[in-house]
């Protein structure tokens, strides 16, 4: 995490706590010329809807121009993460056993850095994702510091 996103996560904790919602991930990336500040929360539930969403927006732009921790333009955008939501924490891999994820390694595992299958386990060091293979399903043993980017993904083949 860098230090503005850890910033922004000390400014929208509280404010996601009192509405009794979920922060999920902070983005603050460089698109074309425009910098973009981007706050992804949910409920519990996963059903977040644009009034929460701008319940946020309002109360976090409140505290940047209070505290002004970023220098350069940028535009903040407050939403919800999507069916693909990005499994960063503990609890979010915790919550994803059974579900369908896309995993991706930072190197290569039996010949692959791309796994989209089934979260059979996630351990204190590994996580266990069930893959399709053609015609046969593998259970593929990945190490926790060997993941680049996990999220929730589509099942296309169900």
């Amino acid at each position: 995490m860098s230090k503005i996103t850890e910033e922004i996560e000390k400014l929208v904790s509280p404010i996601v706590d009192d509405l009794q919602l979920e922060l999920v991930d902070i983005e603050f990336v460089k698109e074309g010329r425009d910098w973009f500040l981007r706050v992804y929360i949910d409920t519990p539930e996963g059903n977040i809807d644009i009034d929460q969403c701008a319940q946020v927006s309002e109360k976090l732009s409140e505290e940047l121009d209070r505290t002004d921790p970023i220098s350069q333009n940028y535009f903040l955008e407050v939403s919800s993460p999507g069916a693909e939501r990005p499994l960063k924490k503990e609890e979010d891999f915790q919550q994803a056993i059974g579900q369908y994820v896309f995993i991706k390694t930072y190197e290569a595992i039996d010949g692959m850095k791309e796994f989209e299958g089934y979260l059979l386990a996630y351990g204190p060091d590994a996580l266990e994702v069930e893959v399709r293979i053609k015609t046969r399903k593998i259970t593929v043993i990945i190490d926790k510091e060997k993941i680049a980017l996990a999220r929730l993904a589509i099942d296309f083949s169900a």
